[in-house]
C-alpha cells in the first residue's frame, strides 16, 4: 500500500498531484494592490482557466491522478468537524482574533456551506459584502478606503509553495510575505483531518508554526536520499538547517543523509531555486545562467548527518556541477541552460518560468509554450517536452513545477 505522500524524486512517474484552479481571487484586485498581493500584473480569469485545465488535462494524459486543493481542504474541515476552529484561525491570522468585524465576519462565513466558505476566503472579502456598525475601537479606526476585510489569495494555484512533500513526509511551511502566510493553512488542514492522509504516519518534518521562512519552490528532491533546497529571498539558512536536524534524527527514520544549500541571487525574477534550477533526468538539469558567477561559481553548503551539537556538518563549495556528480554518484552532468545561453533570451525566458520545468517520468517534461528556445533547446538534449498554454498563467511568476504539488512519485 502507498502511502498518501511518497516523493522520492523530482523525476519519477507522476502518480498523484495537487494543483488549485485559478479563481476568482486571481482577479478580484487593483493594480495598486498588486506589489501587496505579490504580483505583477491581472490575469484574465477564464483564459486562465482553460490554460490550467490543458495544463491538468496533459497531466491525467501522462496518468497522474489530479485532486485540488480547494476541494480537498472543504473536505478536510467536513470530516474533521472543524468549521468553527478552522474559521478562528483563519481570522486570526487575516487579523481579526476578535472584535465587531471577526464577529460579522465570521457570522457571514459560518452561513455558508463548507465548500463556498473555502472559496470565498480564497477568493477575498470585501467591505460591501458586510453591513455591520463597529462597536470597538479596532473595528471602528480600520482603514475605511482600503477595499477588503480578507485579502483574495491569487497566489494558491502555485501550490508548491505552502508545503512540500519529502519522501514519506512534508514540510508545512511558514511563508515570507504576509500575503501568503494563510496559504498553508489549508495544507495543515488537510493533512490533519481529511480521510486520505489523517492518522497514516505521514511525517511532518517541518511545520508551519515557526518564525523562520521556507517555501516549497525552494525544495528539490533529488533523490531517496539528497535534497538540494535553496538559500534566496523566500527561504533562509536557518530555516534549511530545521529541516536537515529533523530529517538526519535517527528516530525519524527519514532515509535522507544529504541536503545541498545553493544561494540564489534574492530577487522577485529569481524568488525560488526552481525557477532557475530544475532537475529533469537522471543525469539532466535545467539551470539559468544568471545565477552562476564568474567562472560558473555558485555558493553550496552541503549538510551531512554528524554527532555535533548542531547535529550536521557542513562543507562549503562553489562548483555546482561536482557537488551534485559526487552527492548523486555520477560520472556526468548535462546542465541545460535557460534561453540556450544567450543573456536577452534567458532573461526573457527566464521570467516566464523557462527554467521551471516539471517532470512526469525521467526526461519527460511539462514546459510553458512561450518559452520556445529553451523548449528546442530540451529536445535537442533529448527530452521529451510536452509544452502547455500560458499567456494568462505565466502572469503570476511560475511555471508548471510550481503550479503542481507532487504527492505520490514511483520509485526510481
Amino acid at each position: 500500500m502507498t502511502a498518501p505522500i511518497h516523493v522520492g524524486s523530482e523525476i519519477g512517474k507522476l502518480k498523484t498531484v495537487m494543483l488549485k484552479r485559478p479563481g476568482e481571487e486571481i482577479e478580484n484586485f487593483t493594480p495598486e494592490m498588486m506589489p501587496r498581493l505579490l504580483f505583477d500584473d491581472i490575469p484574465f480569469l477564464p483564459q486562465a482557466q482553460k490554460e490550467h485545465d490543458a495544463f491538468a488535462d496533459i497531466l491525467r494524459d501522462n496518468g497522474t491522478e489530479v485532486l485540488y486543493l480547494e476541494k480537498l481542504s472543504a473536505e478536510a474541515i467536513d470530516a474533521g468537524n472543524v468549521k468553527d476552529a478552522f474559521l478562528e484561525e483563519m481570522l486570526t491570522e487575516s487579523g481579526y482574533a476578535a472584535g465587531t468585524t471577526h464577529d460579522a465576519l465570521k457570522e457571514y462565513l459560518m452561513s455558508m456551506s463548507t465548500p463556498e466558505m473555502v472559496d470565498k476566503i480564497m477568493s477575498g472579502i470585501r467591505k460591501n459584502e458586510i453591513d455591520f456598525v463597529p462597536s470597538d475601537l479596532v473595528s471602528a479606526a480600520e482603514d475605511k478606503d482600503y477595499p477588503f476585510f480578507m485579502d483574495p489569495m491569487p497566489n494558491l494555484y502555485f501550490t508548491r509553495d505552502p508545503a512540500a512533500s519529502i519522501g514519506d513526509g512534508l514540510t508545512i511551511n511558514h511563508m515570507t510575505f504576509e500575503a501568503r502566510r494563510r496559504e498553508s493553512l489549508f495544507m495543515e488542514t488537510i493533512i490533519k483531518y481529511h480521510p486520505r492522509f489523517a492518522n497514516k504516519g505521514l511525517h511532518v518534518w517541518r511545520g508551519r508554526d515557526h518564525k523562520t521562512r521556507i517555501e516549497g519552490g525552494d525544495e528539490l528532491v533529488l533523490s531517496d536520499h539528497v535534497l538540494a533546497i535553496g538559500v534566496s529571498q523566500r527561504t533562509s539558512a536557518d530555516a534549511i538547517q530545521d529541516v536537515a536536524r529533523s530529517l538526519f534524527d535517527p528516530a525519524n527514520d527519514s532515509g535522507y543523509d544529504t541536503i545541498i544549500a545553493i544561494r540564489i541571487p534574492h530577487n522577485h525574477a529569481m524568488m525560488h531555486l526552481d525557477t532557475v534550477f530544475t532537475m529533469i533526468n537522471r543525469d539532466q538539469f535545467t539551470v539559468h545562467p544568471g545565477i552562476l558567477g564568474e567562472g560558473g561559481k555558485i555558493d553550496t553548503w552541503t549538510l551531512h548527518p554528524a554527532n555535533n551539537e548542531d547535529g550536521f556538518s557542513i562543507e562549503h563549495d562553489q562548483n555546482l556541477e561536482e557537488v551534485l556528480k559526487k552527492a548523486l554518484n555520477l560520472d556526468e552532468l548535462d546542465l541545460i541552460p535557460t534561453g540556450d545561453g544567450d543573456p536577452i533570451v534567458a532573461g526573457r525566458e527566464q521570467w516566464n518560468d523557462g527554467s521551471n520545468t516539471l517532470a512526469i517520468a525521467p526526461g519527460v517534461v511539462v514546459t510553458y509554450n512561450r518559452n520556445y528556445v529553451s523548449n528546442e533547446l530540451l529536445r535537442k538534449h533529448g527530452l521529451k517536452v510536452i509544452d502547455t498554454l500560458s499567456s494568462e498563467l505565466s502572469r503570476g511568476r511560475g511555471g508548471p513545477r510550481c503550479m503542481s504539488m507532487p504527492l505520490v512519485r514511483e520509485d526510481l
